[in-house]
């Protein structure tokens, strides 16, 4: 039962149980796919002799031809057998209802496909003869597809959610002539930036995580082949606290038993997804070489992309947004749109009626709209429409997460955007800078000292997550609260401030250390006074005074200047430190208070900084970890996106 939920976590297909609203749509029994589908199970071969496991679900009715909607996913295209079938079967019910050819593929190295897996594979650009890589994968099973399939009309589209976004934004490179629509969604675009690290800081949350990708596997398999690193408490903070180092974490990865007399096998790694983490620190060629959206510039023209995220998502933020700047930027004839909603991950694909992330509540029926009004049209137009670019979908269908309404854009961000400077000053005032007035006023000091024992925690809930989500939006006065958080507060708004675009912490610093990480958060503080609740609401909150996070992010001190050659910080000397948070679109409304947070630490959604500089973190000693004294000068500044 525990293998069935962890695989749900991570296909993020996040259909749930039909409420009322939807009951209509679907049988009761969940009998439809197999009333109007037949399905079939293929092993194709790719160019090196490789074959991948395929299924594919045909509707009976064969009177017309249809378009191949197809998936690749490392999280199995279970379930597998002679009438064994999904109960849901595509992007959406409104997709599997109206009839289209639904295809999953175990991706290489994966569950019922040949091959060993690499995790993020890196793509081969000029591929000798039979060289494989997800690309020509994905190009011969497309080719395999239409000329195999019946009663297919030659166009094809994909999609996935997470790991099997990653794919669809893979299918678009160098793409076979019948993909017609691609829609990568909460799609991984560098892993040094998404999922298990952030600006180079290790998410030491997703730690047991590790082994679902690095746990190896070299012969066709239809169970589970990997396990899952048991925590003997229900306090993941304290759980990590008490491990101590990174590479006190190295023992739930070795996988073959210990001599403890001889030390045999002792420094053994067997997980080949942690053993990269740990000797590969920096953003070297290891990581570059994975990363996807180095490539944008070989989407070509003839693929429609609709990227889709959440603006809430704790997992995959960087990747969509970055996927769809960077075939903005090379794609100038593309048709690329993005869509972003009030959503944490993968919960575009939910029937739920009542969308909301954690404690904070959006609206109803924004997921179920999404998936009838935007995703449906997209597919529909481009592969059984005639595929023009007048789709009649915006180019940025965007939610504002304050007003709590959708907007449309012809361009994202917004054309009407200027950058506004704000001060964190002294008091806990954040001021706004007049460009045109120079400051005679001499940057001050504000000191915190940052207690290795006694981290500041990401969320104030005592329990372990698989992947945390919730926090995204939790309230954060418990942080605002501690000493070792620094906060810096507008006065009560007199109008609506709405932010559209990306976030420029411009932090100058100082440590008596040698390291250290800094985290910027952007909070939108409620009102005292304010009426709203809601049913999500954890029974200890009200929404008086609640402070929203609205973005976050983290930077290793060490990547400063470079991601690829760190370096240590001189103790007690002011350095500049610029960190990048990800786009937003939020109005922050009259009545409301725009704050920033800077702290040191988040644990253990990070893992802990010694603060004294080693060559890699992953093998540093207990002797390492030092408190230390930080400093925040008072000519740091906060970049805004502001629209006007």
């Amino acid at each position: 039962m525990k293998k069935y939920l962890i695989l749900s976590i991570f296909s993020f297909l996040l259909f749930t149980n039909c409420d009322k609203a939807k009951k209509e749509e679907i049988p009761k029994k969940n009998t439809y796919v197999a009333d109007n589908y037949t399905k079939k199970e293929v092993n194709i071969e790719m160019r090196d002799g490789t074959k991948l496991h395929t299924t594919i679900y045909s509707p009976k009715d064969t009177s017309k031809k249809y378009p191949i909607l197809m998936q690749r996913t490392p999280y199995s295209s279970r379930p597998y057998g002679e009438g064994k079938m999904k109960t849901k079967i595509g992007p959406n019910v409104h997709l599997m209802k109206e009839g289209n050819i639904i295809v999953y593929q175990d991706v290489r190295g994966r569950w019922m496909s040949e091959g060993v897996y690499d995790n993020m594979r890196a793509y081969i650009p000029n591929k000798k003869e039979n060289e494989s890589d997800e690309v020509s994968d994905t190009y011969d099973t497309i080719d395999w597809l239409v000329k195999n399939v019946e009663n297919n009309n030659g166009n094809v589209g994909t999609w996935g959610i997470s790991y099997p976004g990653h794919y669809a934004t893979v299918s678009t490179i160098d793409a076979h002539p019948a993909l017609k629509a691609a829609s990568p969604q909460a799609c991984i675009g560098d892993f040094f930036f998404d999922d298990f690290h952030h600006n180079g800081a290790f998410l030491l949350s997703y730690f047991r995580a590790i082994s679902l990708f690095g746990t190896y596997k070299d012969t066709p398999t239809d169970s589970a082949w990997y396990s899952f690193p048991k925590m003997d408490s229900q306090d993941q903070y304290q759980f990590f606290l008490d491990k101590g180092p990174l590479k006190n974490l190295n023992e739930y990865f070795q996988y073959d038993k210990i001599d403890a007399k001889t030390a045999k096998n002792k420094d053994k790694i067997d997980d080949f997804f942690w053993k990269e983490i740990i000797e590969h620190p920096n953003y070297d060629s290891v990581w570059q070489r994975k990363g996807i959206i180095q490539h944008m510039d070989k989407v070509p023209a003839t693929v429609a992309t609709m990227i889709v995220g959440g603006w809430f998502d704790a997992e995959d933020l960087y990747g969509p947004l970055e996927t769809y700047k960077g075939i903005e930027k090379y794609g100038k004839d593309n048709y690329n749109t993005l869509v972003f909603g009030p959503w944490d991950h993968g919960k575009w694909a939910s029937s739920g009626v009542k969308n909301s992330v954690g404690n904070y509540y959006f609206g109803d029926s924004i997921s179920i709209n999404f998936q009838k009004n935007i995703e449906t049209k997209f597919f529909n137009h481009f592969l059984k429409g005639n595929g023009d670019k007048n789709s009649g979908l915006p180019e940025a269908y965007v939610y504002d997460s304050g007003k709590k309404e959708w907007k449309s854009y012809d361009a994202w961000p917004p054309k009407n955007v200027v950058k506004e400077d704000w001060v964190l000053s002294e008091n806990q005032k954040l001021i706004y800078r007049n460009p045109n007035i120079k400051s005679k006023t001499k940057p001050s000091k504000i000191n915190f000292i940052s207690d290795i024992k006694r981290p500041v925690p990401y969320s104030e809930d005592i329990k372990t997550v698989f992947t945390p989500r919730k926090y995204m939006t939790d309230d954060q006065r418990f942080a605002a609260r501690r000493p070792d958080v620094l906060v810096f507060e507008t006065d009560v708004l007199k109008e609506d401030y709405t932010l559209a675009g990306d976030i420029l912490a411009k932090l100058k610093v100082a440590t008596t250390g040698t390291a250290a990480d800094w985290i910027v958060k952007v909070i939108d503080v409620h009102p005292n006074d304010t009426k709203e609740n809601n049913d999500k609401l954890q029974d200890h909150l009200k929404m008086s005074n609640y402070h929203l996070m609205v973005r976050s992010e983290v930077l290793r001190g060490r990547f400063r200047n470079s991601f690829e050659k760190p370096e240590p910080f001189i103790p007690n000397k002011k350095t500049a430190v610029n960190i990048k948070l990800q786009d937003v679109f939020h109005t922050f409304k009259k009545g409301h208070k725009l704050q920033v947070q800077v702290q040191s630490t988040w644990f253990p959604l990070i893992d802990l900084n010694p603060q004294t500089y080693v060559d890699n973190i992953y093998k540093a000693d207990e002797k390492d970890f030092k408190t230390q004294t930080h400093t925040v000068f008072t000519d740091s500044s906060i970049e805004f996106s502001v629209l006007k």
